[in-house]
C-alpha cells in the first residue's frame, strides 16, 4: 500500500514540474534588476510554476540577438536600439514590457563647468561612448536649445564616463546614466548636474524594455506569461518595501566584476521608482505612440532605414 501511495505521489509532483525561463539582462545585477531578484526570493515565480535562471551578456547586443535566436527566453534592451534592429535588419524580436519609461541616459558634468542647459556646451568637450545614437542626443539637444552643435567637440572616451569628467578631460559626457553614474559621482564627494533628451527635442523613450523572440512569443506565450506576472509582483514587492528589495539585490550582486555600493544603488532605487510606471501607464505597460515616435525620430536622423508601423516592435501581452 505504502509503494502505491509513492508512486501516486511521484506522478502527482512530476506534473508539477516547474518550466524553465532564462532572461539575459542589458548588464550585471544593479538597482534596475531589484523587482527580478525580489520576485526570485519571495517566491513570485515559483507560484507561477516557473524557475527563473539570471544571465549576464558577453557582449553589449546579447539580450537582443540571444533573444531572437530564441537561445535565451527574455532580454532587457533598449528601446531605440529594438527600433533600429527591427528597421534595419528585420530582427524578429518583440517588446512585451517597458520596465523603464523614460530617459536615464543624460548628459552629465560637474556644477564647477557651468551648463545648466544644452547651449552651453557650445566651445565645450564632451566624452561619449563613440555611438551614433548618442551624438544624434547631443546634437539634437544642443540645436533645440538654440546652439550650434557644430561647435561642441566630441572625444570619443569609450566607458569611462567618470574618470573623464574628475580627471577634466572633458567638460561633459553624454551616455551617462541618472541612476548609476551620477550617484557614483555624488558618493565620489563631487557636484553632478545634468540635463535629460527627453527635455530638448528627443522624444521621450523607453530606457529598458523585456524583449522575446518572435517564435518564441509564439510557441511559448503562457510561459511569456507567467513571466511577466511574477515579475509585476516582484516591482509591486520593490516598490511597497525598497529596503528589503534593495538587501535582497545586495545579496545577488556580481562582487568580482560589478560590486555594488549601497548607498548609490539606494539612490539608484528611489531615481527608477520614479521612471517604472507613470499615471495611467502601470509598469511594463507600453503605447504604440511611444514607438511611433521613436522610429520616426530615428528615421529622420538618418539612424533607422524605414517607418514601421507601431505595432511591429511590441505587444502588451498582459492585456
Amino acid at each position: 500500500m505504502l509503494g502505491i501511495i509513492l508512486i501516486v505521489v511521484s506522478v502527482g509532483c512530476s506534473t508539477e514540474k516547474k518550466k524553465h525561463v532564462t532572461i539575459m539582462l542589458d548588464w550585471y545585477p544593479n538597482a534596475v534588476h531589484s523587482y527580478l531578484y525580489a520576485a526570485i526570493e519571495k517566491g513570485y515565480f515559483a507560484k507561477e510554476n516557473i524557475e527563473v535562471d539570471i544571465k549576464y551578456p558577453a557582449n553589449p547586443t546579447d539580450p537582443l540577438t540571444l533573444a531572437a535566436a530564441g537561445k535565451v527566453t527574455i532580454g532587457l534592451y533598449y528601446q531605440p536600439d529594438v527600433v533600429i534592429a527591427k528597421a534595419n535588419e528585420g530582427i524578429p524580436i518583440t517588446s512585451i514590457g517597458a520596465v523603464v519609461r523614460s530617459p536615464l541616459n543624460h548628459i552629465v558634468s560637474l556644477e564647477k563647468a557651468g551648463i545648466r542647459s544644452p547651449k552651453d556646451l557650445e566651445g565645450k568637450t564632451v566624452g561619449y561612448s563613440g555611438t551614433p545614437l548618442s551624438e544624434a542626443y547631443l546634437r539634437t539637444m544642443v540645436k533645440e536649445d538654440g546652439g550650434n552643435p557644430d561647435k561642441v567637440k566630441l572625444v570619443d572616451v569609450g566607458f569611462d564616463l567618470v574618470p573623464a569628467l574628475i580627471t577634466n578631460k572633458t567638460d561633459a559626457v553624454t551616455g551617462a546614466y541618472i541612476n548609476h553614474e551620477v550617484p557614483v559621482l555624488r558618493h565620489e564627494g563631487y557636484k553632478p548636474t545634468y540635463l535629460s533628451p527627453a527635455e530638448y527635442g528627443v522624444p521621450n523613450y523607453y530606457e529598458l524594455v523585456m524583449v522575446t523572440g518572435d517564435k518564441t512569443l509564439k510557441k511559448d506565450r503562457k510561459l511569456v506569461e507567467a513571466f511577466l506576472r511574477g515579475a509585476e509582483r516582484g516591482y509591486q514587492f520593490m516598490r511597497e518595501n525598497p529596503n528589503e528589495a534593495l538587501q535582497i539585490l545586495l545579496k545577488n550582486q556580481e562582487k568580482e566584476n560589478f560590486p555594488l555600493i549601497k548607498e548609490v544603488e539606494q539612490e539608484s532605487m528611489d531615481i527608477l521608482l520614479g521612471k517604472m510606471e507613470a499615471e495611467g501607464e502601470p509598469f511594463l505597460s507600453q503605447t504604440a505612440a511611444a514607438w511611433q515616435q521613436q522610429n520616426e525620430w530615428l528615421k529622420e536622423k538618418g539612424l533607422a532605414k524605414k517607418v514601421l508601423p507601431a505595432e511591429t516592435f511590441f505587444e502588451n501581452v498582459l492585456k
